[in-house]
């Protein structure tokens, strides 16, 4: 989902705040032909999408501002909670997250709320818990054909997945880190830009559902500027230290070997993933479309060929490597004159030599052998 969500007010209201009128000014129409948001992609159906309108007050409580932001699985809406304030809620802003109704494939939604009810239940002091979003409501709302959308009221916490809540994010990537705001105001401006200024929209045929496009915040002003990034949606997390081999996990181009391979895995393949992010960026390029030979040939590449104990572990590792690591698979794509230094530009002397061997240590074909999150917290580049 792209939304950027975080904010405090002081200012504690003992009373319920009343619904906001919104603008009749005329929004810009949409031609229904012109596919937006949610419904470019792939494998978009109107009937998975509950039709959430601005101005809307849902659960009796939460009052729709304007779109945030849409996935597969769901679209995100900046909400005003018109409930009295509590000190685990210390401004009347809020996101709804309203999940699709997969009927054939429930899992993704239905893990998503077994792992925040999972986090809720665990007491910990740790010091990153601002650092992932918690769960903070759910409730049901009913679709016009009986079918259940689940959404996710999510705030601020949790950030030990790995060490103490025994989570596997499997799903890292930029699209899962949201910035959090210093500049509150951000989120009062949104509301009066939709109320003054509506988004686009469209209706879609045979049907009363309106598409928004998602509104963008403006940017902070003041000298203020973004906070900390925030990992958020656990619809692919996993609960429990490792998983069996089954099916595929994380975004291609970030995939862990031991997943390509069909190997048992662990919190590792989230290590290797947060590498190949490499501060944001793509290490693995996916442009033209993904190729898993030539995904592992820049694999070997970028980190050497694997170890024979590695190759071992999986009878699926002979199409690509022989029983010492060597890469057989030269018909289908060879390993490409590249490495980690060439590609790393930014930096220079010690610093690039510490980052890299930062790098390094995540990237490592064989799981056990790659730092933990923990352990890279201690790094010298880090330090």
């Amino acid at each position: 989902m792209a939304s950027i969500v975080r904010a405090f007010r002081t200012n504690i209201r003992r009373t319920r705040l009343s619904p906001r009128e919104y603008s009749t000014i005329a929004p810009i129409i949409i031609p229904t032909e012109t596919p937006i948001e949610e419904e470019t992609l792939p494998h978009y159906k109107a009937a998975h999408y509950y039709s959430v309108r601005i101005g809307d007050v849902y659960h009796t409580r939460y009052q729709v501002v304007g779109k945030l932001g849409y996935g597969a699985y769901s679209t995100s809406w900046l909400c005003r909670d018109l409930s009295p304030l509590d000190h685990r809620r210390p401004n009347n802003y809020t996101v709804l997250k309203v999940s699709t109704y997969l009927p054939d494939h429930p899992t993704a939604t239905d893990r998503e709320l077994r792992v925040y009810e999972h986090l809720a239940n665990i007491n910990s002091s740790h010091p990153g818990q601002s650092l992932i979003r918690e769960l903070y409501d759910s409730f049901d709302l009913r679709g016009p054909r009986g079918t259940t959308h689940r959404c996710l009221r999510l705030l601020f916490a949790l950030d030990f997945l790995h060490a103490e809540a025994e989570v596997i994010h499997t799903d890292l990537k930029t699209d899962n880190l949201m910035l959090s705001l210093e500049d509150t105001s951000m989120l009062a401006d949104f509301a009066t830009a939709e109320s003054t200024n509506p988004s686009p929209r469209k209706s879609i045929n045979h049907s009363h559902a309106t598409i928004y496009c998602s509104r963008k915040f403006r940017r902070p002003t003041g000298g203020r500027n973004y906070g900390l990034p925030v990992l958020c949606d656990l619809g692919e997390a996993r609960i429990g230290k490792m998983q069996e081999s089954g099916p595929f996990v994380q975004p291609h181009i970030y995939r862990a070997p031991e997943v390509i391979f069909e190997m048992p895995w662990g919190s590792a393949i989230d290590i290797w993933n947060l590498a190949c992010l490499h501060l944001f960026g793509d290490i693995f390029d996916s442009r033209g479309g993904h190729d898993p030979f030539r995904h592992l040939a820049r694999m070997v590449a970028l980190v050497g060929p694997p170890p024979s104990e590695f190759v071992r572990r999986s009878e699926t590792t002979e199409q690509c490597f022989d029983l010492s690591g060597n890469w057989i698979a030269h018909q289908e794509a060879s390993v490409p004159s590249v490495s980690l230094k060439v590609l790393e530009k930014r930096l220079s002397g010690p610093e690039k030599e510490l980052f890299l061997e930062f790098m390094r240590s995540m990237l490592k074909w064989m799981p056990e052998e790659r730092r933990t999150a923990k352990q890279l917290l201690e790094y010298p580049f880090l330090v």
